[in-house]
């Protein structure tokens, strides 16, 4: 059984080292466990119901399950998702119904990544978080609407941690300075230009802060030079964070896709590239843009679908890296274009009208004639042909049988769309 809390062999690192042991101790998420805060009087007086903490990496859920340790009477056990299974959460139970009807002891369980575990897996627990016997803290980056079942989610108290600011983090470091055995052993100098950058870089993340913090600290030692921001940015090493399977995934192609609709080119690129150097198949980015093409630009500019599609032939016989040379041209394209969603608003009432009138008849004026038995049935009787009227363009009723004109398509003043608004407003004005 994992235990998240016992150090490996060898030396921990200095998130390790310096993580907070009382709420006293944690900086941060003052919305959360604040003085005055709910969650805080619950962990203070050892009331806890059962929890979800939803954050980020390194934003202190793990933290925070290790402070509730260190502070509850109860019997505390701990599992990690990715390495335990139902063997052990049924372990975990059996003793916690022991404890609870020998000892009168609760159990506080505390799985981190608890959306690794599948619905089934999940469904074990839901008997003794519902009867007592467990009160479980469930730890995730992922959004538990979609990766906790809703049964187990009803049945706790979701709290949403965010990403420390960037005060947060400086003092997060500064604490880890002061209190740290090893690092104060270490003489050196740090510029403010390194530490502002090494709180940016660290996007809130206090695990990456305190780390990067000390492997620059041992460089610098080495080296025997200060830390500036180019120490940082070599040992930072780390690649964009970006989980093609989970939320951020859905995340960061909503932003992309949402920065193109705005008409903001920039925005759109900073999307793209995140995702393209988080690993992200840019077939998946350029089929969203495609389907943007028609839904958020249309007849605005017909040429963007067009390059849409070409782009996505490239990019399929290029190939990465330079299909990323592609996505730019046709992104930059696509967000500077003027929008009209007018095509994607008709196709949907269309949509609903078609429930309302589901089986109208065809027309007989609208059917062809192949055969003779169909012309003398009347199929094609009286079918006016445009082009032999002027302006090629004549009024008839397109409709099924019985079903009253209706209009979906209402063209913008946006970009071509104006000009076809132009001709269909001549048309309808003419009884269409």
């Amino acid at each position: 059984m994992a235990n998240l809390f016992e150090r490996g062999k060898g030396n921990p690192p200095l998130s390790y080292r310096v993580r907070p042991k009382t709420l006293d101790d944690f900086i941060g998420q003052e919305e959360v466990v604040g003085k005055g805060s709910v969650l805080r009087n619950l962990i203070e007086t050892e009331n806890l119901p059962s929890l979800i903490l939803w954050g980020p990496p390194g934003s202190g859920k793990t933290t925070l399950a290790y402070i509730i340790s260190n502070h509850t009477n109860s019997n505390f056990e701990r599992l990690s998702a990715t390495e335990s299974g139902v063997k052990d959460v049924r372990e975990v139970i059996q003793k916690a119904k022991y404890l609870l009807q020998n000892k009168n002891k609760k159990t506080i369980l505390f799985i981190d990544e608890i959306h690794r575990f599948n619905k089934a897996q999940q469904d074990v627990l839901l008997p003794c978080v519902e009867d007592g016997t467990i009160v479980l803290i469930g730890a995730t980056t992922e959004n538990p609407s979609f990766e906790v079942v809703s049964p187990l989610l009803s049945r706790s108290r979701t709290y949403i941690l965010k990403p420390f600011s960037p005060e947060d983090i400086k003092k997060i470091i500064d604490r880890a300075r002061a209190i740290d055995g090893e690092i104060k052993k270490i003489k050196f100098k740090m510029d403010e230009e390194a530490m502002n950058y090494l709180i940016k870089v660290s996007s809130g993340d206090a695990r990456v802060a305190l780390d990067v913090f000390e492997a620059g600290v041992k460089v610098a030692q080495i080296e025997k030079r200060k830390i500036d921001k180019d120490m940082i940015a070599s040992v930072l090493q780390r690649q964009v964070i970006y989980d093609k399977s989970g939320e951020e995934h859905y995340n960061l192609i909503s932003a992309f896709i949402k920065s193109i609709r705005g008409s903001d080119p920039d925005a759109a690129l900073y999307w793209m590239v995140r995702m393209l150097e988080g690993g992200e198949d840019p077939l998946f980015i350029v089929r969203r843009m495609v389907i943007l093409a028609s839904e958020d630009i249309g007849n605005a500019d017909p040429r963007a679908l067009e390059l849409a599609v070409a782009a996505m032939e490239a990019v399929k016989f290029v190939g990465m890296p330079e299909a990323g040379i592609i996505l730019s041209h046709a992104v930059t394209y696509l967000a500077s274009a003027p929008k009209s969603n007018a095509s994607y608003m008709a196709y949907n009432k269309a949509r609903k009208f078609l429930k309302e009138h589901p089986n109208g008849g065809v027309p007989l004026h609208l059917r062809n004639a192949p055969t003779e038995l169909m012309k003398e049935a009347g199929y094609a009787e009286n079918y006016k042909y445009p082009h032999d009227f002027p302006g090629h363009y004549v009024e008839e009723s397109y409709f099924p049988d019985g079903v009253k004109k209706k209009i979906f398509y209402e063209p913008t003043e946006q970009g071509w769309e104006k000009n076809i608004k132009e001709r269909l407003k001549k048309l309808r004005e003419n009884g269409f």
